[in-house]
């Protein structure tokens, strides 16, 4: 599984920190559930790298969300 780096700046590709602290969930707590680094969970949350599909489908299954909650429907072309 790799993270892939965004080039276009800081597009809002994943709503991880909202639906993180719509859960009232921590980044930390995230990490330690995915055998994760703290820093790579906050690159996510930042958008400046992106969790795979195969990620997305395991974060939205530990948070009790659709994957689709996960990602911004809005992302500017």
């Amino acid at each position: 599984m790799s993270t892939e780096t965004i080039d276009k700046g800081t597009e809002r590709i994943n709503r991880l920190k909202v639906v993180l602290a719509e859960k009232n969930c921590k980044g930390k707590w995230l990490a330690e559930q995915l055998g994760k680094n703290e820093a790579t969970i906050s690159r996510w949350c930042s958008n400046t790298a992106q969790p795979s599909l195969e990620m997305l489908v395991k974060i939205a299954e530990l948070l009790n969300v659709e994957t689709k909650d996960l990602i911004n429907n809005r992302i500017s072309q």
